[in-house]
């Protein structure tokens, strides 16, 4: 079922194609590394021990890695397709 000049197929594997890049841009992203804070670098309170035992290397509590996580935008797809509809964003 492909659309316009588009071979059968094509639409799956683009489809395909953004989720294994999208995978590959997770797995390469880099987690906390090296030996946890005891207090939270930005309010100074202490991070309990089983989230310095669960995450090593934390750096912040909870509370403000929550704030930091809220504060950043949802990343937008990648548009493989290329079609009229989808460039009048």
């Amino acid at each position: 079922m492909a659309g316009g000049w588009a071979r059968d197929g094509a639409v799956n594997e683009q489809i395909e194609a953004s989720i294994k890049d999208e995978l590959a841009r997770l797995k390469a992203r880099k987690g906390p590394q090296g030996e946890s804070l005891m207090y939270c670098a930005d309010c100074e309170e202490p991070i309990p021990e089983a989230r310095r035992k669960a995450l090593p290397g934390v750096k912040l509590c909870i509370d403000c890695a929550s704030d930091v996580q809220s504060q950043h935008q949802a990343r937008g797809g990648i548009n493989r397709r290329g079609s009229k509809d989808s460039q009048l964003k």
